[in-house]
C-alpha cells in the first residue's frame, strides 16, 4: 500500500466529501435535549494521581468537515440544537453518574463550533460544570482562537482541549481529508499554551494507505509530535471500520484495522517516552478483530496500564499466542 490517493479515493477534497458522504449508512435518532451517553472512569492526572472523570458524549449538530476516517457522525443531528439543551443534556447526563472531580464534554465534533454548541449558551454551560476542577472539551484546530478564551474565563476550573493530530505522516495527513495542516496544530497547540489552556492529543493508530508496521511505526512518531508541542496527555485510538469509507478501502485491501497487538506495542511505546500520559483508546474495542479466549484479559491489562502508567505483564494465551 502507498500513502497516496487512488483510483477509487478522489484526488480533490470537495470530491472526497461526496466520496464519504456518499458511503454512509443510517445516524441514530437523537434527542436533542438528552445527552447520547454518559459514564465515569478513572484516568490519572498530571500527577499520575488516579482521579474519577465523567465524560458527557452531547448530542449536537454534525461537524462540518467529512474526515474519511470518522463515525462520529452516527450520533450528531441534521440540525442544531435549541437554546439551553446543551446545558440541559449535561444535567441529565450528570443525575445519573457518580461523583467526578473532572468531565469532558465531548460532542463528536469540536465544541468551538458555533452550529454545533451556541455560543450563547456557554455561561450557562460553565455554571452546570462549575464544580469540576477541570473542563475538557474537543475542537478542531482551524476553530481553536478567541472562543477558546471567552469559555477559559467563564468556567471555574482548568480549561483543556483536546484535539485530533491523527498522524504526522505527510502524505496520509491530507489523505484523511480532516483539512488541517501540522503548521495548523502547532500553531493552535503554541496559541493553547500561551493561554495557560491544557492540550491533549489524539493520534490514530491503523491508518488507511499504509502497512500495519508503517502504520505503528508513525502512531510513536505522532505521541512523541503531540508531547513536543506541548500536549500532557495523548490518547491513542484504534481507527474503526464501519463508517462505510474505511469499510470500502479495507474491501480494496487500502485499509486494515490495527490488531490489540498493535495497541498493545503502541501504548507501550508511548509511554516509554516519558514526555506525558498516554492512553489507549478502549471504547468499542470488542469491533475489532480478536481472540475470544484472551480478549477480557487484554482489555482488562490495557486498562490498567491506562491507569498506572506502566506497563504490566503482558497476557500468554495458547489459542493465539498472544498475537490477536
Amino acid at each position: 500500500m502507498s500513502a497516496r490517493a487512488t483510483a477509487v479515493y478522489p484526488e480533490s477534497p470537495a470530491a472526497r466529501d461526496r466520496w464519504v458522504l456518499a458511503r454512509r449508512g443510517l445516524r441514530r435518532r437523537l434527542d436533542p435535549r438528552s445527552a447520547v451517553d454518559g459514564l465515569v472512569e478513572r484516568e490519572p492526572n498530571e500527577e499520575g494521581r488516579p482521579e474519577p472523570v465523567a465524560t458527557v458524549f452531547l448530542a449536537n449538530r454534525e461537524c462540518p468537515w467529512r474526515c474519511l476516517m470518522c463515525d462520529l457522525w452516527k450520533n450528531t443531528l441534521e440540525e442544531g440544537v435549541p437554546g439551553g439543551s446543551i446545558a440541559e443534556q449535561i444535567r441529565g447526563a450528570l443525575a445519573g453518574l457518580p461523583p467526578a472531580r473532572r468531565i469532558k464534554l465531548y460532542n463528536s465534533g469540536s465544541f468551538f463550533d458555533p452550529r454545533a454548541i451556541p455560543p450563547e449558551d456557554h455561561g450557562e454551560i460553565a455554571a452546570v460544570v462549575g464544580g469540576f476542577d477541570r473542563v475538557i472539551v474537543e475542537s478542531h484546530p482551524a476553530l481553536v482562537g478567541d472562543a477558546c478564551l471567552r469559555f477559559r474565563d467563564l468556567v471555574s476550573g482548568r480549561l483543556e482541549v483536546a484535539m485530533g493530530l491523527e498522524t504526522i505522516h505527510p502524505e496520509v495527513l491530507p489523505l484523511l481529508n480532516k483539512r488541517m495542516t501540522l503548521d495548523q496544530f502547532e500553531e493552535a497547540a503554541a496559541f493553547l499554551g500561551r493561554e495557560g489552556i491544557a492540550l491533549r492529543a489524539f493520534v490514530l493508530l491503523g491508518l488507511p494507505f499504509l502497512s500495519p508496521d508503517e502504520s505503528l511505526r508513525w502512531a510513536r512518531r505522532s505521541v512523541e509530535f503531540a508531547f513536543e508541542r506541548g500536549a500532557t496527555a495523548v490518547s491513542i485510538i484504534p481507527t474503526r471500520p464501519g463508517n462505510g469509507a474505511l469499510d470500502e478501502l479495507q474491501r480494496r485491501g487500502e485499509f486494515q484495522p490495527p490488531t490489540l497487538a498493535a495497541l498493545e506495542t503502541a501504548l507501550a511505546e508511548g509511554i516509554a517516552l516519558d514526555r506525558g500520559r498516554v492512553f489507549a483508546d478502549l471504547w468499542n474495542l470488542g469491533e475489532f478483530r480478536h481472540c475470544p479466549s484472551c480478549f477480557e484479559e487484554r482489555r482488562q491489562r490495557l486498562s490498567a496500564i491506562n491507569l498506572l502508567q506502566a506497563v504490566v505483564p503482558s497476557v500468554s494465551c495458547r489459542v493465539c499466542e498472544g498475537q490477536g
